[in-house]
Formats: C-alpha cells, sequence, structure tokens
C-alpha cells in the first residue's frame, strides 16, 4: 500500500498509467483481496492478476499437497507469465534490504534475464545513485524503490500520510494454532497435524503472504501509534514469522533466482 501510495502521488496526477499486478495463489486472506479491490476502486487503476491455479492446471506446476504444502514458491511461474503476456519492462516491488538477507543483495533496479532469472553475483553497481535501466529483448527489471527503508519507516510514513491499511496488521482475535514456533491461521488451507490444537488468541501480522506460510504474533497494538511503538521495541525481522524462509537456509534466495519478487 504504501508502494501504491507513492506511486499515486508521482504518476497519477500526470496521468502516467499504470497497473497493478497480484499474483493471486487462492490461498489468501479474504481481507487481503477486499483491501486490494477497494484501493483498486479508489486509485482508478488497471488490475492484471495471474491465477497460480490456472497454471497448476496448465500442467506447467505441480500443486503440493500434505500438511506443510505451499503455493509460495509455484507463483513463481504465474509471475513470470503474466510479465511476459503483457510485455513489461519493469514491475515495480515493495521489498526492503532490512526483511531478508537474500533482499539484501538487491539493487534498486534488478536486472532479470530472459528467462526471468535473478544472478545476485552479476548485478549491476549503482553509484551515487545512478540506475542502468538497459536491457535486452525479453529482459525485464523488478525496482524496489523502499530497499532502503525500514520496517519503522515504513509505519512512520503510513502514519504521517494517514494511509488506510488492512485489518491483518492491527490485533484482533483469531483462531490460530502453533506450528514450530509460528502461529498460524485455522483455515482449511492449513492442514492441522494431529497434535496442533486450535486456539483463540489476541494476535497481528507483521506481513501478509499465504495463510500456509504468514505467521502471526501475539500482540496488543490496534492503532498506528501502538504499532509504531512495538515496533521500535522488536529486535527481529519481520519475515521471521514467515513458515517459507524456513524451508531451507537459502530459501528465498533460490526463489529469487527463479523468478520470485
Amino acid at each position: 500500500m504504501v508502494l501504491l501510495h507513492l506511486a499515486w502521488k508521482a504518476f497519477l496526477p500526470a496521468r502516467i498509467p499504470f497497473p497493478i499486478v497480484h499474483i493471486d495463489t487462492g490461498h489468501n486472506f479474504q481481507e487481503t483481496l477486499d483491501y486490494r479491490d477497494e484501493m483498486v476502486k479508489k486509485y482508478e487503476v488497471q488490475l492484471v492478476v495471474g491465477y497460480v491455479q490456472d497454471t497448476i492446471d496448465s500442467g506447467k506446476v505441480k500443486d503440493e499437497t500434505g500438511v506443510n504444502a505451499s503455493r509460495n514458491w509455484l507463483q513463481s511461474v504465474t509471475l513470470l507469465e503474466t510479465i511476459e503476456n503483457h510485455k513489461f519492462d519493469c514491475a515495480m516491488g515493495g521489498g526492503r534490504r532490512d526483511e531478508e538477507k537474500a533482499r539484501a543483495k538487491e539493487r534498486f533496479f534488478s536486472h532479470r534475464n530472459e528467462f526471468g532469472e535473478w544472478d545476485p553475483k552479476n548485478q549491476r553497481p549503482e553509484l551515487w545513485n545512478l540506475f542502468n535501466g538497459r536491457k535486452n529483448f525479453g529482459e525485464h527489471f523488478r525496482v524496489f524503490p523502499l530497499s532502503n527503508w525500514t520496517e519503522m519507516d515504513v509505519w512512520q510514513y503510513i502514519a504521517r500520510e494517514n494511509i488506510p491499511m488492512p485489518s491483518l496488521y492491527f490485533s484482533h482475535k483469531r483462531k490460530v494454532f502453533n506450528r514450530d514456533g509460528v502461529w498460524l491461521a485455522v483455515h482449511p488451507v492449513n492442514v492441522m497435524k494431529p497434535n496442533e490444537v486450535a486456539e483463540e488468541k489476541l494476535i497481528r501480522f507483521r506481513t501478509i503472504g499465504d495463510m500456509t506460510c504468514t505467521g502471526a504474533i501475539e500482540s496488543e497494538a490496534y492503532s498506528l501509534e501502538d504499532i509504531i511503538r512495538e515496533v521500535a521495541a522488536f529486535r527481529v525481522t519481520e519475515r521471521a514469522g514467515r513458515a517459507d524462509d524456513k524451508r531451507s537456509e537459502t530459501a528465498m534466495e533460490d526463489r529469487k533466482k527463479e523468478g520470485y519478487f
């Protein structure tokens, strides 16, 4: 939402059209989809949706099954298909370097080859904030305007600009269960193990992705001021609660090399 707000301030006054791209895994929080549709309507932008289910149905990827199943990895294929189908030269994302060690290797202009692959050892230098946007046919860029922002920067900007945010970021009661130290939402897409117990807790989400991998934290932060105070006390990044990052030591970097944002 911060990225959309910055783009709105930069581009919409000059009537420069840009689409909002969402890769729908089918495992989203309904609150996320409702918020997406509300913001698209408010800012009068074009919404382009790529469906992971379509990629699965075409046989290009195989859906995961079982208690630890996730479509987070699969969405890379759908994203690359969407970029290719719409001939996008550039896709802007809200990734920040302080989120995760693989993202700390990113440039502001992250070059992707004709296969959509990212090579962390072959990124272009960006001296004095000079960005090289030259590319060959079929290649594209992922651009990260918020790279050097911190989680605190984001929330302070949200508070200053009075940007409406999804309810998931604020404390609310929800049925959750604990898996390997991560509180996951109780939902049919999250298959619980026999020893896992559903509990109603007062929680919120620091980062929002698929229900299968987005972990909640116990919190009593009901307002932006509460969240800012809470963030000031944190000593771990918000992605520490993301189950998909725990699959291996290089989980994020491996996904990014194959086309993940």
